[in-house]
């Protein structure tokens, strides 16, 4: 077996590891580490939660308590994000860590795009005598997290948005009836996803008709629940002002003095947020993305209906689409459209993404789209 093909076997197993920290250390990146010795595995650890110790921190502490220290020149530690080496942060950085254990070789998937790490992480290894080799699966790495790193140099949310349509494009009947487009194995998978997520982003129009929880269903943790509702039209009853979850509701500056009075009615869950709204009452979604994305929100999902969709869509933000197209014929003109508000006149004009996935999910086929 080449080295290049052990290297990617185990750098293979870190990116698995990495992968059991999802919904669960955001905005942290997903990061998972392997210590090898002789072709053999002898330590593990991933990052386990936000604030927690980090990968390599884990896996050293993780060595057997029989083994000779002092071999450990010969070990390799593979890691899908390049250790960090920075101290503002929740936990002392990694790099002098692993100096301090004397492993003598890195292996590393990708650099880390913070610009307080981003090569000196790698850097401050190889000045220690430390060989550092990066790149091995490079773009499974990236792909993990894809959340973090548009987080981390963009300042904005890595944006999923996801609609259930019938195969002739309808998203529900001309009486607003949607239920159920999709499959029962294709709702389970939405739940899943929302416990990866940071956040969920509806509109109002949708409380008003479904009045959803936007919950995991029980899955795992419950997503942050973002209402954009300008003229703050939702119910004090509605499902998303449980206390399942926190609840941030997205309004007009005009409307401060009369959200002020609504809090006083609900649970410490729910915050609001005020944004000025242009002629005909719209708020510029960019500008409700870049706050978010302050509050530590890395990734978020929208869930909401034509014009929610269009309007994410028109600010340019959107990062990947997930499409659940049912074998169903819906019909007719008036039948709801998945974006009611954009209306494109020539095709040298349409949004364009591009095909990443498609599978069957239930009775369904999943179509997954990036920019």
């Amino acid at each position: 077996m080449s080295n290049k093909t052990v290297d990617e076997k185990f750098m293979q197993v870190a990116l698995d590891l990495a992968k059991k920290g999802k919904g669960k250390v955001s905005p942290n990146p997903l990061v998972g580490c392997v210590i090898v010795k002789g072709n053999k595995i002898i330590s593990k650890g991933f990052h386990q939660f936000y604030g927690g110790p980090h990968a390599e921190i884990s896996a050293l502490k993780n060595l057997p308590e029989n083994l000779d220290r002092k071999k450990l020149s010969r070990a390799t530690l593979y890691v899908n994000l390049e250790p960090c080496c920075h101290y503002n942060k929740k936990t002392p950085p990694c790099v002098p860590e692993i100096i301090k254990s004397g492993i003598k070789k890195v292996v590393i998937a990708m650099k880390d795009p913070n610009p307080e790490v981003n090569g000196k992480g790698i850097k401050e290894l190889q000045n220690a005598d430390i060989k550092c080799r990066f790149g091995i699966l490079k773009n499974q790495a990236q792909e993990l997290n894809r959340f973090y790193i548009k987080w981390i140099t963009k300042k904005l949310p890595y944006v999923i948005m996801k609609w259930a349509m019938s195969i002739d494009g309808k998203m529900a009947t001309k009486s607003g009836d949607s239920k159920w487009i999709s499959s029962q194995e294709s709702r389970e998978y939405v739940h899943k996803l929302r416990a990866e997520m940071d956040a969920v982003l509806v509109g109002a129009k949708t409380i008003l008709k479904d009045d959803p929880y936007l919950t995991s269903h029980g899955i795992g943790k419950n997503p942050i629940r973002v209402i954009i509702d300008p003229n703050l039209k939702i119910p004090r009853n509605a499902n998303v002002l449980s206390e399942d979850a926190k609840t941030i509701i997205i309004c007009s500056e005009k409307n401060k003095e009369k959200s002020k009075k609504i809090l006083e009615e609900l649970s410490n869950n729910v915050e609001f947020l005020y944004f000025k709204t242009n002629s005909n009452g719209e708020i510029n979604f960019k500008e409700i993305f870049e706050v978010l994305a302050k509050k530590n929100i890395s990734s978020l999902l929208i869930e909401g209906g034509g014009t929610t969709n269009s309007f994410a869509l028109k600010s340019g933000c959107v990062d990947e689409i997930l499409v659940f197209l049912s074998p169903k014929i819906i019909g007719g003109e008036k039948a709801i459209t998945p974006v009611e508000g954009i209306g494109i006149e020539k095709i040298s004009s349409a949004i364009l993404f591009r095909y990443k996935e498609c599978r069957p999910v239930g009775n369904d086929y999943l179509f997954r789209l990036v920019r």
